[in-house]
């Protein structure tokens, strides 16, 4: 995509947070200006496809005179041979004519389907590169199968309008309104007479295409709907078979499917009611012009080659008209859509880039990065009564490593999303190395932090190219390396084309051990100075997460590290151990200082080691 679309949208995208999909829409065929940043790059081919839609239509406009001067000129003409050489010379004029509409046709075509192609992959890849960089906020009230939908479904009937129906409406714009001009210098009563009838056609023209425009956005809606049910169940598929609800979710989604039929065949209905009500009284125009062209004739006030003419181009109007009312649905359905798209990227992320981006200090090597918490208060937007930390202070020394422990959703995992920027805290104050995160670029913070999730995350790519997502530049020799340090060099050879073997999707074709290893070799290959790890070895069997925990080790002397954990005994050898409860810390010390407090990790490791806990005196 162009700087100047990229920029453009910038601009545009400034609005605030978008409304919920089910409002109805405020302004009708309007929405389509939202597409400005992504024509406006193109505008010499925009105008060249104009100038050949312009002469294609003024060819078509051309062949009544055509006709004309053959029927008066060739087939009435008295004398024999003048009309041989008449019909051959008219022929031959009627020939070029249509060569002529032939040629501008094509190069119509392919001016307008390559905008149509060309303004759609912008769009869609504009829209991707925005709710990429949406923080998890946006995707608690926005399901992913939603989002899909848009960029499929919406932007194919962008494209369909863009590259075909705005053509087809705009180059019967022109042949409507040529045709009108010809027929009021030709026969100015009867095409008084013929506006006449055709002013009754708009006002309930208007009326239509507002029901279909209102149901269009609504059948949207509803495929969308269809989209995020397949999307969260497809990604669940040994759940919804182990717990055998196959039927259910089949009838789930038949239930929405039918719904977004009903909408559709509602849309469709008033569509099919206002082109039955557009073709009947444009033909009822038509008639009744021809009924007086015929009546002139007679009383021989205009010749036969001029009642062909009118003929003509009364079909071409009346064609027009019919082109343009099934444009007008299309450009109904593809306001809709693009009223959705424009919502996804005037979707601004509560987490802001700063506007004087401040840079880190460079990472000591071997030592690592300071952290700090002062005094954080956090609310999850979806959960804005409930504090997930409440004054949350806690200094991290360069190097030293740090485990985080507590019962569930005391706000461990809290920390490390806080950490990221994924959310930022209502308030507070986290810096890095003395910098407030908040004044440093979303890059340059993410790129000092590597994260190992609890659920690992691999890609439907080779084993050399997911470990080499954390370094896209990074050396094969390197990816090795790092995979070896992760102990997952062994299993990785053992697959049929090692480094280069296809893993799946989501990796399927690997056990959760050997996917939370993958994960782990990424974040080693990164380096970073500050390790986040969130129950890092939680999917590995005994023998994997003793080889793993030893590399752990070695990795973590040379860099800050904070540890989440369940399993205690994997946090045993931490520098200091935080014991959080309810977003506060209400524990700190070693394993040995805590086990003496007889305190919450006291109470949580004699549930997992069967010690006994007296309570302090």
């Amino acid at each position: 995509m162009s700087s100047s679309t990229t920029s453009a949208v910038s601009s545009a995208s400034g609005a605030s947070q978008p409304g919920r999909a089910g409002q109805p829409p405020k302004a009708p065929i309007g929405s389509l200006s939202g597409l400005k940043p992504f024509v406006l790059p193109y505008r010499g081919r925009i105008a060249l496809a104009l100038i050949f839609l312009v002469m294609a239509a003024l060819t078509t406009l051309a062949m009544p005179l055509a006709l004309r001067s053959l029927i008066d000129g060739g087939i009435v003409s008295a004398d024999p041979g003048d009309r041989v050489m008449a019909l051959r010379e008219h022929f031959l004029a009627l020939f070029g004519v249509g060569v002529a509409l032939g040629l501008f046709s094509a190069l119509r075509f392919y001016f307008v389907t390559w905008l149509g192609e060309r303004i759609t992959a912008d769009l869609r890849s504009a829209v991707y590169a925005h709710v990429l960089r949406q923080s998890p906020q946006f995707y608690e009230t926005t399901a992913t199968g939603e989002v899909l939908s848009r960029l499929t479904t919406d932007t194919t009937l962008v494209q369909t309008v863009v590259g075909s129906s705005l053509s087809l409406g705009l180059r019967n714009s022109v042949m409507g309104i040529g045709a009108i001009i010809m027929l009021i210098l030709t026969n100015p009563w009867v095409m008084a007479q013929v506006m006449g009838i055709l002013v009754l056609v708009v006002a309930p023209s208007i009326y239509f295409g507002r029901r279909v425009r209102k149901l269009s956005r609504a059948s949207q809606d509803r495929i969308a709907d269809t989209s995020a049910i397949a999307a969260e169940v497809l990604n669940a598929i040994p759940v919804v078979q182990g717990h055998v609800q196959e039927k259910r979710e089949a009838r789930r989604y038949r239930d929405a499917a039918e719904a977004a039929f009903d909408v559709a065949r509602k849309r469709t209905a008033v569509r099919a009611a206002l082109v039955a009500f557009i073709i009947s009284a444009t033909m009822g125009a038509l008639l009744w012009g021809l009924y007086q062209g015929t009546q002139a004739v007679l009383a021989g006030e205009v010749s036969a080659g001029h009642l062909g003419q009118t003929v003509v181009y009364v079909i071409l109007l009346v064609g027009s008209v019919a082109v343009l009312s099934e444009v007008w649905g299309d450009l109904l359905r593809a306001a809709g859509a693009t009223e959705r798209l424009m919502e996804l990227l005037a979707s601004v992320s509560p987490v802001a880039e700063p506007a004087n981006p401040q840079p880190l200090p460079p990472a000591r090597p071997g030592q690592g990065s300071a952290l700090a918490f002062d005094n954080v208060v956090f609310h999850y937007p979806s959960r804005p009564r409930a504090a997930a930390l409440h004054g949350f202070s806690l200094a991290v020394r360069p190097g030293e490593t740090v485990a985080i422990v507590g019962p569930s959703g005391a706000g461990k995992s809290t920390v490390f999303q806080l950490l990221l920027r994924f959310y930022d805290a209502q308030s507070g104050r986290i810096s890095l190395d003395g910098v407030p995160i908040t004044d440093v670029a979303l890059a340059d913070l993410r790129g000092h932090i590597g994260l190992v999730p609890q659920d690992s995350t691999v890609f439907s790519t080779s084993a050399l190219e997911n470990i080499r997502y954390a370094r896209p530049d990074a050396s094969e020799a390197e990816v090795i390396a790092a995979a070896k340090a992760a102990h997952a060099h062994d299993f990785i050879m053992a697959l049929p084309e090692g480094y280069a073997s296809f893993l799946g999707e989501r990796g399927v074709r690997l056990s959760g051990g050997q996917r939370q290893r993958i994960a782990i070799a990424r974040a080693m290959l990164k380096n970073p100075p500050i390790l986040l790890l969130d129950e890092a070895t939680s999917a590995l069997d005994a023998e994997s997460e003793r080889m793993v925990q030893a590399a752990l080790e070695a990795a973590m002397r040379d860099r800050t590290t904070l540890v989440i954990a369940h399993r205690l005994a994997t946090v045993q050898k931490a520098d200091r151990i935080i014991v959080l409860d309810a977003g506060h810390i209400v524990e700190q010390g070693s394993h040995t200082e805590l086990l003496a407090q007889g305190g919450l990790y006291a109470k949580l490791a004699a549930m997992q080691f069967n010690l006994e806990v007296e309570a302090p005196a």
